[in-house]
Formats: structure tokens, sequence, C-alpha cells
């Protein structure tokens, strides 16, 4: 799991925010604070970091137990307001993916409430638990305590959602994340789980039908030993394998610094390709040593090394290198011309990695506010349920839900490459030859 500091990132180059996916590890304490639903502009993202914005009142206090039984909205001028949460890394080393989604979600929500027809005022709760397995169980507490809260986007990452999915389902609050990808998750009894996006078993078995269709006869599979590399990484390893690929499989903590000596193990190997199950900083670093050592084999890794975090440090050494991911690329996709103008111009920068994903689910979310209002209470139970059964139709997906959370609706793993220091989609992966 991921354990290094902004600093350590600071001194392998990387000045680019990080977008990434599934889960990761970190020490640093979390926070809470509430943004208003009316927010009429934002901060630049670093600004967002540091500081999430803010305008609306954190309403009534509550306990965990109150919280648990349903709570209910906050009185206002404008009638009721119930509050939505957000659980994701807005500190910390990971917090580039946590401002992509809390972002989102705060567009949302803006534009909800500007539309004036739900007959009640959203305001997004924000908590921090930068990312990390031992930070996210006081994240969510505080979600959880508050009865305002109806429903959470989050938490972004795998590990995070691990350590904190029984505490949301014990408390009745349901859940979805726009970005958790293991694909354990939805056996974990966790009963208030719902995800918009393709698993890990998914999208490793895409990106491992893709290799084997190559004519690949040998794949180097390396993990970094967290509950998304290493998930992603087993599954990419059990396809290849069922495909008549022979595969090396290595894990590498991903606390080391320097990839020397596996890039020289890969290069000796005689495999024809690489796949990287982990992190952008860390997949940079890896790239950076597999040129040293004149690799030419193919270099591939999923979505947690997708961002302009393993751009900028990997440098030349990251062009050519592909990326697998569950995620649309929302400056490019057709019908969400409307969402990238809004979400540029409100933040300044063009949306990212899993921004279209939480926009979707943060507005699936008022729609099941919306509908368990118009059933005549809104309550947690009844938007669990109202969730349970919503049909939205967004800009990534159709967002329903399976049974055990899963997503019903179509979802596609695309693959994108790095030209020129931009990582540019090529096409859906089942499509490539």
């Amino acid at each position: 799991m991921r354990s290094s500091s902004l600093a350590k990132i600071a001194a392998i180059g990387v000045v680019g925010a990080m977008a990434l996916a599934a889960c990761s590890n970190s020490n640093t304490a979390s926070s809470a604070s509430t943004t208003s639903a009316g927010l009429s502009a934002a901060p630049s993202a670093a600004a967002s970091a540091a500081a999430p914005a803010s305008g609306a009142s954190s309403g009534a206090a509550s306990s965990a137990a109150g919280s648990a039984a349903g709570g209910g909205g906050l009185g206002g001028a404008g009638g009721t307001t119930y509050k939505i949460g957000f659980e994701g890394p807005l500190s910390g080393d990971n917090q580039q993916l946590g401002i992509n989604e809390v972002n989102a979600a705060r567009l949302a929500v803006k534009e909800a409430n500007a539309k004036g027809d739900l007959g009640f005022t959203v305001v997004l709760s924000e908590s921090d638990d930068v990312g990390a397995p031992a930070t996210a169980p006081p994240a969510a507490a505080k979600l959880i305590q508050d009865a305002a809260v109806m429903g959470v986007i989050g938490p972004s990452f795998s590990g995070a959602t691990k350590a904190v999915g029984k505490s949301y389902g014990d408390a009745g609050l349901v859940f979805i994340t726009p970005s958790a990808s293991n694909a354990t998750l939805q056996t974990l009894g966790f009963s208030t789980f719902h995800r918009i996006i393709p698993n890990d078993a998914v999208e490793g078995t895409q990106g491992a039908d893709w290799l084997a269709r190559k004519g690949l006869k040998k794949v180097y599979v390396i993990d970094d030993l967290s509950d998304y590399g290493k998930g992603v990484a087993d599954k990419m390893e059990s396809e290849l394998k069922a495909k008549g690929v022979t595969v090396i499989r290595q894990g590498v903590d991903a606390k080391t610094t320097d990839y020397a000596a596996t890039a020289q193990t890969v290069q000796t190997s005689g495999a024809g390709a690489i796949f990287y199950g982990g992190y952008d900083a860390q997949a940079a670093l890896l790239a950076k040593a597999l040129k040293a050592v004149n690799y030419s084999g193919l270099t591939v890794t999923g979505n947690g090394g997708k961002s302009s975090v393993f751009t900028k440090a990997a440098g030349p050494a990251g062009n050519g290198w592909y990326f697998t991911c569950g995620c649309l690329d929302a400056t490019i996709a057709a019908n969400a011309k409307a969402f990238t103008s809004a979400y540029t111009k409100m933040f300044g920068t063009p949306p990212s990695t899993y921004s279209p994903e939480a926009y979707d689910a943060t507005n699936a979310m008022i729609q099941a506010i919306k509908d368990a209002k118009a059933k005549g209470e809104v309550t947690r139970a009844t938007v669990l349920d109202a969730v349970n059964a919503v049909d939205y139709k967004g800009i990534t997906t159709e967002v329903k839900f399976l049974k055990d959370g899963e997503p019903g609706g179509a979802t596609t793993v695309s693959l994108y490459t790095q030209k020129n220091g931009n990582i540019v989609s090529v096409g859906l992966l089942k499509d490539q030859k």
C-alpha cells in the first residue's frame, strides 16, 4: 500500500496533482467540512485540498445512535435541507483523486439546487479520509454521526472502503463509491454498499485478454501489495494463464524507491510485456528504471497509474505506456460536453480521472432523495431503498444497481496511452487488437 509522503513525491519531480483509483495507505489525520449546496465558485485544486470550500452551516448536532435510527433534514428558509456526505482523500499523498471527485460532487449539488425543482435543498458535507484504511473510520464516523446526512459518495479507495463498509451498513447509511474497484468489496456483507464502475476482475480480465490477443507468450506481472494493486494483478495473472500465457509474478512494496533491480530482472526475463498493479508515483519510478535498462516490451498499468503524477514524474520514460481504466474521458466524450464545460468553468481545470463517475454518483443520490421524498418521507432507510431502486441516466452509464451493490447498467473498460507527455484515449479495451 502507498505510504510515501508528499515530500517524497516532490523529490522525484512531481509537481502535478494526483489522479488515481482504488486503495492506498497513509497516516495523516482526517478532517471534515461542510460545503454549501449553492457554492457559486470553487478554489483551485491545490486550494481545495488545503481548505475545501464551505458555506452552509453544518446543521443540527446529532449522535451516532440518532443517525443510525434515520435522522432527518435541517430546517431552513428555503425549506428542508438534506446532506450528502463525501468521503475521500482531500489531503495527503493521494489528494488529487479526492479533488477530482469532490469537485464533481460540488458541481452536481450546485446544479441540482439551481434548478429549483427539488422541493428541498442539498448540502455536501465533506470528510477527509486521506485515502487510507487507518484514517477512514474517523472520517466515516463524522458523517455517520450527523443525522442530516442521508447518503455518502465514496469512499474513493478500496482499502478505505473495506475499513468502513460495515460501519456504514450498521448505521443504515447508503454509500456509492465512484472509484473503489477491488473485486471483493461486494462480497464482504456491506449492506449499504454500491459502486458505479466495473471492478478489478472486469478490468484485469479484459486487460489480460488484450495482451493475449497480441500473441504474447510471457508477461511479467508486478503488484505493490495493496488491496487494489494485488487484486488487479491477481486477476491479470489468472486470466493470462487461462489464455496459455506464461506469467512471472513479483510483489514490490509501494514504499520502494529504487526499481533498478526489478527492472533488470524484467529485462532478462524474456517477457514481452509487463503489467504493474499499483499507483502512479511508483509506476513512474518503474518506468524510468525500465527505460534505463532499455526494456523494449509492452508496458501496461491499471487505473491507479492513470494520472498527471505519472506523466510528470516519468517524463519521456512514460511515453508508450498503456493504462486500463473503467473510467470515462469526459474531455472527449460527446455526452459529457456540458459537464466538462461546467466543471472547467467552475474549477478552472478540466475534469480528470473519476470526476464524471463522482458526478453521476452524486446525481443518482440526489435523485434517490427526491424519490424518497415523493413517497412521503426522507430517512436513511427510505433513501437506501430509493438508491437500491434508482434508475438514473448519467453521462458514464445508466446508474442502477444489482442486489450486491454492483453496477446494473452497462460498464466499459477503456484503454489509454501516453504520447508526448499526455495520456490520451485509445478506445474501448475489448475492441483493441
